[in-house]
């Protein structure tokens, strides 16, 4: 049984939803030594989130921004506003939406469904 343990940076972005599949995979050539295996991709990041969404109409990021943005307004009169008006936001989203991926490993592929990708938030 082996395993492999990895840091990986993503490129800056501006806030919103942004699909990372190909920028994740690109920087794990590794993957493809494993026949059958699990994934922990772990942001370490207290303002931002990762998912499992659509990957194919870029639609779906705007709405799910959209809809993030109504559950988590930033005119909300917050406490926590030393790093900027749009951090504590960022906290909220991060703690409903989560930082961590478990994703299956099959045959040097994540096993994701034909429409799934992962999104930075």
């Amino acid at each position: 049984m082996s395993w492999v343990q990895k840091e990986i940076r993503l490129n800056e972005r501006r806030r919103g939803c942004h699909l990372v599949h190909k920028e994740i995979v690109g920087q794990l050539p590794e993957l493809k030594n494993f026949k059958v295996g699990m994934a922990n991709v772990f942001l370490q990041h207290t303002s931002a989130s990762l998912m499992i969404n659509e990957n194919y109409d870029s639609d779906v990021q705007k709405d799910m921004e959209m809809g993030l943005n109504k559950i988590v307004p930033e005119t909300f009169p917050y406490i926590h506003t030393a790093e900027g008006s749009d951090d504590m936001p960022g906290h909220l989203k991060s703690g409903i939406v989560g930082v961590s991926l478990n994703i299956p490993i099959t045959n040097g592929k994540f096993n994701l469904g034909t429409w799934q990708g992962q999104v930075l938030l």
